[in-house]
């Protein structure tokens, strides 16, 4: 079996609602999926997911290759860039590749990811994170009751502009949760949107009244020095590592003792994730994938022995994919179909609206100019916030 092809096809994912993060809201309740299909000789297709627009530039290492020597080609990748580079974009095509290489591999030996990786349990234990900061007091509360009714009794919530306003939701999801747990574990995402002393001061006005377990990308995702003052100067653990492009990156932050939960982001494949994983699990870390469209990393997070917890960011597939995966009991059960579990309509998406442009002038992905560089808290209802409320039906 060699690689033969690919095609690149994108979806959507209809949220029904805003999300954002403290960087900004999205402008539409809709958001691009992207998908890879990678073609072979023998007729067997592997999927991934995840932008993948500069795999041009290392689809060459795959191509003609043996798709089940997926440990030896990921390095190929990666040394397909060399010289010029693997993070950023590249990497999220080193990733998308890497997923459907996977994929193909289970498929052939004809069982679950989960399974070739080892697994004994498809059971995987999450935890809830909406994407949140856009949603008023009631439409928070019914989001979380969604998860709730799950078995979900921990919560992710985004928030960093306002410490009473963070409070209030942050209780009312506690006592959501509180059906499930007489103790719910909250934890808070700021999206690297403070420096470290503002950071030490926001959560520890927030850890007078309430418990978090930790404290996600409080500032710049490359700060070593930064994260280690965080983490000493706050109760909650500090979590961090969803957007680092390559195992070398976690390096400096492990070696500052700067992190106590180690993240990795779904896009960026399975070889990437049990790389880290096991790294951390040398220095006695637990691993946490953080989520996307049709939790891949599940199927890997089953088998190592240091995942702590996968978050779970909607409870819906996106449009045209149909994924072999359930949420009850607060976690992902994994289901018996070959490979990935992913099956894509290719019939289906093909109605879909074309893309719109690659990124709008707000959202989560644009950095605002002011972040980190606050005396005094933001009105957490800033102009894309408003207007995204007002746009809610």
């Amino acid at each position: 079996m060699k690689v033969t092809g690919y095609r690149s096809l994108r979806t959507e994912h209809d949220w029904g609602r805003h999300i954002g993060d403290a960087n900004g809201v999205m402008p539409d309740q809709r958001t691009d999926v992207h998908v890879l299909v990678l073609e072979t000789d023998s007729g067997l297709e592997g999927v991934g997911v995840g932008a993948h627009g500069e795999i041009e530039r290392v689809f060459g290492a795959v191509e003609g290759q043996d798709p089940r020597g997926v440990a030896v080609l990921y390095d190929r990748m990666l040394g397909h860039v060399f010289k010029s580079g693997h993070s950023g974009a590249t990497f999220g095509a080193i990733g998308a590749i890497d997923m459907a290489l996977w994929d193909l591999k289970s498929k052939a030996a004809g069982e679950p990811l989960w399974r070739t990786l080892g697994a004994l349990d498809r059971f995987v234990p999450g935890y809830a994170s909406g994407l949140d900061i856009a949603l008023d007091d009631d439409a928070l509360v019914r989001l979380y009751e969604e998860f709730a009714d799950r078995g979900f009794s921990s919560a992710k919530l985004k928030g960093g502009h306002d410490v009473e306003h963070d409070l209030r939701r942050l209780t009312a999801v506690r006592e959501v949760l509180g059906r499930n747990s007489a103790e719910p574990a909250l934890m808070f995402d700021a999206n690297e949107s403070w420096h470290r002393s503002q950071a030490v001061r926001f959560v520890t006005a927030l850890e007078r009244r309430i418990d978090l377990a930790w404290v996600e990308e409080p500032v710049r995702r490359w700060d070593a020095a930064g994260l280690a003052s965080v983490r000493r100067g706050i109760r909650a653990a500090v979590a961090t590592g969803e957007n680092l492009t390559g195992l070398e990156q976690y390096r400096p932050l492990l070696d500052a003792d700067a992190v106590d939960i180690v993240q990795v982001g779904n896009v960026w494949g399975i070889t990437h994730f049990l790389r880290v994983a096991a790294v951390a699990h040398s220095r006695d870390l637990p691993v946490s994938p953080v989520a996307y469209h049709a939790n891949p990393l599940a199927h890997a997070a089953a088998a190592v022995p240091n995942h702590l917890v996968s978050e779970v960011q909607g409870l819906t597939p996106a449009i045209g994919l149909h994924v072999d995966q359930e949420y009850q009991d607060g976690g992902i059960v994994l289901g018996d179909e070959p490979g990935i579990g992913i099956r894509v309509d290719e019939e289906r998406i093909s109605h879909l609206r074309p893309a719109g442009p690659a990124a709008a002038v707000t959202g989560p992905h644009v950095r605002p100019a002011r972040a980190g560089l606050r005396l005094v808290p933001d009105p957490h209802l800033n102009g894309t916030l408003a207007a995204a409320r007002r746009a809610e039906p």
